[in-house]
């Protein structure tokens, strides 16, 4: 049991110090800039998909 417990305090630490790093290693990003994920209905052109959309 105690060998469990020691890897998912490993796993645990590892991901947050991972996840720290990677929140201050990247850029931030523009909220703004961002596309919207649901663009259905809002008269807004898509950008990207499939290779077969008309352009």
């Amino acid at each position: 049991m105690q060998s469990l417990y020691k890897r998912q305090a490993i796993f645990w630490i590892s991901l947050a110090l991972f996840l720290a790093w990677d929140f201050t290693s990247s850029v931030p990003v523009d909220l703004r800039n961002e596309p919207p994920l649901i663009a259905a209905g809002s008269g807004q052109a898509t950008s990207g998909g499939h290779c077969s959309m008309a352009k």
